[in-house]
């Protein structure tokens, strides 16, 4: 419901569960498409559940990430010469090919994080994802090259502090994610900070890789 009390229906560029994200009463925060001939004019973007901020476009998350890498304002990526999006490598399209001055290229996967579970551990995927692991493989892949990979998870939604693959949904990706870490794929998270109708990183926080969290 719009604040002219009129009913839309919008997109959800969101594939997943998205578990935890809504309820019945929450604030919701849209955008309105340039197209006129689209079928559904605005797209959601971003929900006020509870007393939290949840960015419920996973497809943002590459643009905050981007930003803060262009801004040299991702720790750990400050010494980044270029930042080059969209990149085809081993039958994926992976979300950045990163260059330094005297280090290997990175190739660095971005995936959004919003399901937050108990203890404020922010659990990925939250729906089974042929594609992220298709991903993971392509990072891996990348190392046996001599290149650097990456894999940042990016936590839209402001109760989540630390990060873990989701055991109880996606067993085989959080062997896999194991795996990847013990090839040399760096795993990375950070929280991003809402102050509309501006979104941006705000700190890394931890991700724990050991697949001991379960979505209980």
């Amino acid at each position: 419901m719009l604040e002219d009390e009129s009913v839309v229906t919008v997109h959800c560029p969101n594939t997943g569960a998205m578990t935890n994200c809504f309820g019945a009463g929450d604030r919701v925060y849209l955008s309105r498409a340039k197209d006129p001939k689209r079928k559904t004019p605005f797209t959601w973007e971003v929900n006020r559940h509870g007393r939290h901020w949840i960015g419920v476009n996973a497809a943002k998350a590459n643009g905050i990430i981007g930003e803060a890498l262009h801004r040299r304002a991702l720790p750990g990526f400050e010494s980044v010469q270029s930042v080059l999006p969209e990149q085809s490598f081993a039958g994926s399209r992976i979300d950045f090919r990163l260059t330094f001055l005297d280090q290997p290229d990175m190739l660095l996967e971005v995936k959004s994080v919003t399901y937050r579970a108990a203890n404020n551990v922010g659990l990925f995927p939250d729906a089974p994802s042929e594609r992220a692991l298709k991903h993971l493989e392509a990072l891996i892949e990348a190392r046996r090259q001599g290149l650097q990979a990456g894999l940042v998870f990016c936590a839209q939604h402001t109760g989540i502090d630390r990060i873990a693959p989701a055991t109880d949904i996606a067993p085989e990706y959080a062997v896999r994610l194991t795996e990847a870490a013990g090839q040399g794929v760096k795993i990375l998270g950070c929280k991003v900070e809402f102050k509309m109708p501006y979104v941006r990183v705000k700190r890394p926080i931890a991700v724990d890789i050991s697949g001991g969290l379960a979505t209980s």
